[in-house]
């Protein structure tokens, strides 16, 4: 078995054993404007870590926000806290800039702030009922992709030639141009000034307890649980210039 899976199934063992404890994260609907600051906190989910059956199942999405989301934040605010300089800055100015990072910590926070960027974008956008897109997101889609089933098609196949670790994302501009991008790791859409969409979350973390080694399966039922109108609110917003982390 390979380390990192068997890593997940320990944690998820020591959950299980744990179960009465697990929580439930509910929260007031995140505003996709709303800016990330420093000192950096995790993002409560707006649903039930169960919102997601039988799509993502409820103890993937607990270790994934909880421990592996929790990671990521305590790491960059652990790498911060010597520089007022960048605490003062937003997350997106610093992915932006990361040349502007000492070199000592520059890849710390180009894991750790990519890796809070990309998970608070993923959180927002699931959740939902699956579906299509209607409105000027799907006008957008089908100018941009030449339709819904067209654009499904393209992002599974990005998905899936991730070598490894990544995200596959759709980006929006202020003109609401929508394109597609594959990145690997944590790499953020924002590192080239560019602003996420939506995208997935392809770590082997994402989806290792229900679909082991069948990535092809969660890329395709994680279309069942996106929350079309939290997208649409991003979309709105990025034709707004307000579209924020």
């Amino acid at each position: 078995m390979f380390p990192i899976a068997r890593r997940t199934l320990l944690v998820a063992a020591g959950l299980l054993a744990a179960r009465p404890l697990l929580r439930s994260a509910i929260a007031a609907e995140i505003d996709p404007t709303g800016r990330l600051a420093y000192p950096y906190s995790l993002p409560p989910l707006t649903y039930d870590v169960g919102a997601n059956e039988p799509a993502i199942d409820a103890m993937t999405m607990q270790i994934h926000h909880d421990k592996h989301h929790g990671a990521y934040v305590k790491n960059l605010n652990d790498a911060l806290k010597d520089h007022p300089e960048l605490q003062q800055r937003s997350l997106s100015d610093i992915l932006a800039k990361l040349g502007d990072v000492p070199e000592d910590i520059r890849t710390t926070v180009r894991n750790n702030a990519g890796g809070h960027a990309n998970h608070t974008m993923f959180w927002q956008i699931l959740g939902g009922k699956g579906g299509e897109p209607d409105g000027a997101l799907r006008a957008a889609i089908d100018r941009d992709f030449g339709g819904f089933d067209d654009l499904k098609t393209k992002f599974n196949q990005a998905a899936l030639k991730v070598f490894g670790s990544g995200w596959a994302m759709v980006l929006v501009n202020r003109d609401g141009k929508l394109s597609l991008v594959a990145r690997s790791n944590q790499d953020s859409p924002w590192m080239d000034g560019a602003a996420p969409l939506f995208g997935n979350d392809v770590w082997e973390h994402a989806y290792y307890l229900k679909y082991q080694n069948r990535r092809a399966d969660y890329v395709q039922a994680w279309w069942t649980v996106l929350n079309w109108p939290a997208i649409a609110a991003r979309y709105a917003a990025a034709q707004q210039g307000s579209l924020a982390i």
